[in-house]
C-alpha cells in the first residue's frame, strides 16, 4: 500500500552498490526504516532525498517489513548542518538517539515537532548543548524514563530540592539528601534550568541563556543518567567528547 508521509532522514546505510536503506523519523507513523533503490548514484532523483537530516514528504509502499521509497519531495535539507563539523556532530547525536530510543512505527508528533525544532535551532546558531540538553529531556519522556525534575523523586516536596540523585531518578530535597557517588549537589539555577528543559519548547530556545558552569555541571548530570537508564551505546557521543575538547 503506498502512503505518503512527512519525516526527516535520521540515519542512512549503503545497500549493495548503488542502494541505500535509510531510517527516517516521520510525523504520521514515527520511526520508519525503507530502501531507496538506485539513491547513491549521483544521477537519481533519490540520491537529493535521502541526505541525513533532510526533511520532506516521502510516497512509501509499506509493507509489513522494510518499505520501499518511491519518490519524494523536499521540504527542508538542512544544508548548512553537513556544511560545518559542528553542527553535524550535534545533529548526528540528536538522529542516532532518535534512532535507538524509539520504537519502529510509534508516531509522536509533538517529538517530530520538537526534532525538526532542533535541527532548525542548530542551524540558527543556537547552542547545539543546550538544543541537546533540551531535546534528551524530550526523547527520555518518550522513552519511558525522563527524570522527575519537578518534585522530589523521593518524598515528593516541592521544597528545597538540593541535588540530582541518578539512583533515585530526579532531583531530591535537602531532607532526602544522600551522599553517594550518584548524587549531584545542584543549585538553584540548575534545577530551574531542569525544570525548564522538561517543559519549554525547544522553538523557545532563543530566550535561554546559560552560564558554562552550569552547562557543564548539567551535561555531567545528563550523561551519568543516561548511562544508568538508556544504556545504548550513541556512538556519536564520542566524537562530541572530541569536539568538546578543541573548545
Amino acid at each position: 500500500m503506498l502512503e505518503k508521509i512527512e519525516g526527516i532522514i535520521i540515519r542512512t546505510q549503503d545497500y549493495g552498490e548503488t542502494h541505500k536503506i535509510i531510517t527516517m523519523f516521520s510525523k504520521e507513523k514515527g520511526k520508519i526504516a525503507a530502501i531507496a533503490r538506485g539513491a547513491k548514484k549521483p544521477k537519481s532523483r533519490m540520491a537529493a532525498i535521502t541526505q541525513p537530516f533532510v526533511q520532506g514528504h516521502f510516497l512509501l509502499k509499506i509493507g509489513s517489513g522494510l518499505s520501499a521509497l518511491q519518490q519524494g519531495e523536499l521540504e527542508d535539507s538542512f544544508r548548512k548542518i553537513r556544511e560545518d563539523i559542528v553542527k553535524t556532530a550535534y545533529a548526528s547525536y540528536i538522529a542516532e538517539l532518535t534512532d535507538k530510543l524509539t520504537e519502529e512505527k510509534s508516531a509522536d508528533s509533538h517529538l517530530y515537532q520538537q526534532l525538526i525544532a532542533s535541527l532548525t535551532a542548530i542551524v540558527n546558531e543556537k547552542d547545539p548543548e543546550i538544543v541537546a540538553m533540551m531535546y534528551e529531556l524530550k526523547l527520555y519522556e518518550k522513552a519511558g524514563f525522563a527524570p522527575i525534575v519537578q518534585r522530589c523523586a523521593h518524598c515528593h516536596s516541592t521544597d528545597y530540592l538540593r541535588s540530582f540523585s541518578v539512583t533515585e531518578g530526579g532531583l531530591i530535597c535537602q531532607s532526602c539528601y544522600v551522599n553517594d557517588e550518584n548524587t549531584f549537589i545542584v543549585n538553584e539555577k540548575q534545577v530551574y534550568l531542569l525544570q525548564l528543559f522538561t517543559q519549554v519548547g525547544i522553538e523557545r530556545i532563543a530566550n535561554i541563556s546559560v552560564k558554562k558552569e552550569n552547562k557543564e555541571h548539567m551535561k555531567k548530570i545528563m550523561e551519568a543518567y543516561y548511562e544508568q537508564y538508556g544504556g545504548l551505546y550513541i556512538k556519536s557521543k564520542k566524537f562530541l567528547k572530541q569536539i568538546d575538547l578543541f573548545k
